[in-house]
């Protein structure tokens, strides 16, 4: 990434930046110098700028992205770390529960991105949208998910192509990691003590590997897990 600043580091928004992958994004930009900005419902580590951000209110994430961004003085790149779920049966799931996993997980996701668009066209920047391994291989009780992360899939492979020699576009599909995602569920959908996880910052280094590319060069996708990764391929 080239910053849009001169002298300092770039300027990436991380979407979910407060705690998990996301936060692990933030620590990485700014250790590598960078300035992280964040949109979530909860206020990142101390220092880092954020707004307050219901992602399932699309309206409301695209302006806070450009206020983000205008604040900011531009963007360099985008990662789309937010995400939500609440596994269950299609018919015992609650439809306004299923509705807002597919708003947080994929429409925001295309909301937050079209809002920093103007931006990143200006810096030749970069994105990083986040599905999962659940976004190639379909599971019982995941219909929202699923649904969901494989969206992301399409979307950001047909946006690499709209966007091609204008931004970089990079698809991450990862693996379970050890973070507070699974921490509300249901205990039988929760991962077993004996569960494989990946670290976050590992994954958070993988997405900075496609950051940091030079011009020209584009990491189109990766699939970033722990070597005994269950639900993939």
């Amino acid at each position: 990434m080239t910053a849009t600043r001169p002298g300092a580091g770039p300027t990436v928004l991380v979407t979910g930046g407060a705690s998990g992958l996301g936060a692990a994004v933030v620590a990485a930009v700014a250790a590598s110098g960078g300035r992280p900005l964040v949109l979530d419902r909860q206020p990142p580590v101390d220092g880092v700028s954020w707004t307050e951000c219901d992602l399932a209110d699309t309206r409301a994430a695209e302006v806070a992205t450009q206020h983000l961004a205008e604040q900011a003085g531009g963007l360099d790149a985008v990662v789309t770390a937010a995400g939500t779920d609440v596994p269950g049966r299609l018919a015992d799931l609650p439809g306004e529960t299923w509705d807002r996993i597919v708003a947080v997980d994929l429409l925001a996701t295309a909301a937050v991105i079209r809002a920093a668009l103007p931006f990143l066209l200006t810096s030749r920047g970069r994105i990083v949208t986040v599905a999962s391994t659940l976004g190639v291989k379909a599971v019982s009780d995941a219909t929202a998910y699923c649904a969901a992360k494989f969206g992301v899939v399409g979307f950001t492979r047909a946006l690499a192509a709209e966007l091609a020699g204008q931004v970089g576009v990079t698809l991450l599909i990862p693996g379970g990691m050890r973070t507070s995602f699974f921490d509300e569920r249901d205990p039988q959908y929760k991962p077993g003590p004996d569960a494989i996880l990946n670290e976050p910052a590992d994954t958070a280094a993988a997405i900075m590997f496609a950051l940091n590319q030079p011009p020209g060069c584009a990491v189109r996708e990766m699939v970033v897990c722990a070597e005994q990764e269950t639900s993939y391929p």
